[in-house]
């Protein structure tokens, strides 16, 4: 079975969006490209037609690409939790109850995942930890330094 990716809907949409301008405005840029450096004579010494035929290869994949998670794309949705749950789509904030940090976090599908800048997803453990848990709920995760523990302490949907 392959493999799903979840998204929010509003990340589906930015891929159909970019699946659509790469198959018809970059297809025809890097075509004209390719036809440009043919232009230039002997192909086995064009450096331009051989970066021109790259960039095409990099096209076709990264359209492979957003097709393979368009097929397998799971709308991620709150309807699962509580209002009061942290859940896909909800932003979140958390205290380290060590050292006293506070960091607010935005829940997001998998493929949106960006932890560095306080995105997570239900792959992270962090993330699986959150899922489904209360405002003043204490959360331990589990982290290679050992087990940290989090208290949740404001929730926005």
């Amino acid at each position: 079975m392959a493999k799903e990716f979840k998204l929010t809907q509003e990340s589906l949409d930015k891929l159909v969006d970019e699946l659509e301008y790469l198959k018809t405005v970059r297809e025809k840029e890097v075509a004209e490209q390719i036809k440009e450096a043919r232009s230039f004579g002997d192909l086995s010494e064009n450096s331009e037609y051989d970066e021109a035929k790259n960039e095409q290869g990099k096209l076709y994949s990264r359209i492979a690409e957003i097709e393979n998670i368009i097929a397998h794309a799971v709308v991620i949705t709150d309807d699962l939790y509580a209002a009061d749950e942290v859940s896909p789509g909800c932003r979140f904030t958390v205290e380290d109850l060590e050292f006293g940090d506070v960091e607010e976090y935005h829940f997001v599908g998998s493929q949106e995942a960006d932890p560095m800048n306080g995105k997570i997803s239900d792959e992270s453990p962090f993330g699986k930890a959150m899922l489904g848990k209360k405002i003043g709920t204490v959360v331990e995760v589990e982290a290679p330094s050992g087990i940290i523990q989090y208290k949740i302490v404001d929730l926005k949907k």
